[in-house]
C-alpha cells in the first residue's frame, strides 16, 4: 500500500505528483500489462536471448 504524506501549504497536484511517480516505481502496472496474455516459456527465453545477442553486439560495437 503506497502512503503519501502530504505537508503543510502543499499543494493536491503536488502530492498528486508524488503519488504517481511512487506508484510507477512499484511496477504493479508494468506487471499488470505483462500478465495480461499468457506467452510460452520457450517464447519468453528465445526474446531475452535475442535481446542478450543485441545487448552483447551493441557493447562491442561501443568499445572499438
Amino acid at each position: 500500500m503506497i502512503i503519501v504524506q502530504i505537508k503543510d501549504n502543499e499543494s493536491v497536484d503536488r502530492a498528486l505528483k508524488r503519488f504517481k511517480k511512487k506508484f510507477e516505481r512499484t511496477g504493479v502496472l508494468k506487471e499488470l500489462r505483462r500478465r495480461t496474455f499468457f506467452q510460452k516459456p520457450s517464447i519468453t527465453k528465445r526474446k531475452q536471448k535475442i535481446k542478450a545477442v543485441y545487448k552483447q553486439t551493441m557493447y562491442a560495437t561501443e568499445n572499438y
